[in-house]
């Protein structure tokens, strides 16, 4: 039975003006918290940004790794003159030119022995110094043949003449091969002996190391 004095409520009842209260009280809580969460999240991502840019390496990107830069020197050039070819100078020793890398063409002399005894058609001695007395000088012969056949076996002959190769690989021109060449040991010490083949001539230059393979790597021939 329920008491019906007046005043008086039963346990667990609420006026209408309380159970407003109570639901404003929650409403203000959830916003309470809702605002507390969001200022959180804003803090959080704060620090985020500013620890993106100021902490070294976090969250930063790589830098791009510059570009390998090839300096490429410029290549050199003679300081002395060519000599003048022989008069009623051939075809053949006409072709050999003024100047390789710092050197220039010497007088030419004709070479007997690879006529005569290597059954060349023509063979020409042709110096290339830098024009100095004593400085550097690469001794070039170079042979005519009627054809590559006996071209390649006075090749073989001439390079027998010299120390064992010890690099070998192919002459090419326009991504043909036209014939062999081979770095030899000179006889004097600091020097090399280049022996090559194009197609029906030979060539065999003599010179300090690393110059005479650098000639033979200039050489147009």
């Amino acid at each position: 039975m329920v008491d019906q004095r007046p005043g008086y409520m039963s346990p667990g009842f609420r006026t209408p003006g309380e159970r407003v209260h109570q639901k404003n009280s929650r409403a203000a809580v959830v916003r309470r918290r809702k605002v507390v969460a969001v200022l959180a999240l804003v803090l959080i991502a704060a620090i985020a940004v500013v620890t993106a840019f100021w902490w070294p390496g976090f969250a930063r990107p790589e830098p791009e790794p510059l570009p390998d830069v090839t300096v490429t020197a410029a290549p050199p050039t003679p300081t002395a003159d060519a000599e003048p070819l022989p008069e009623g100078a051939t075809d053949f020793v006409s072709a050999m030119p003024d100047s390789a890398l710092a050197l220039v063409r010497g007088e030419p002399a004709e070479n007997a022995e690879w006529v005569e005894g290597a059954g060349a058609v023509e063979a020409w001695d042709v110096p290339y110094t830098d024009g100095s007395d004593g400085g550097e000088q690469v001794a070039l012969t170079a042979g005519q043949w009627v054809d590559a056949d006996e071209a390649a076996e006075a090749h073989t002959a001439i390079l027998d003449s010299v120390a064992e190769p010890t690099v070998e690989g192919d002459v090419t021109v326009g991504g043909e091969t036209v014939g062999p060449y081979a770095v030899s040991p000179g006889e004097a010490a600091g020097t090399s002996v280049v022996t090559w083949r194009n197609d029906t001539a030979v060539f065999q230059a003599t010179g300090p190391d690393q110059l005479v393979q650098d000639f033979y790597e200039t050489f147009p021939m």
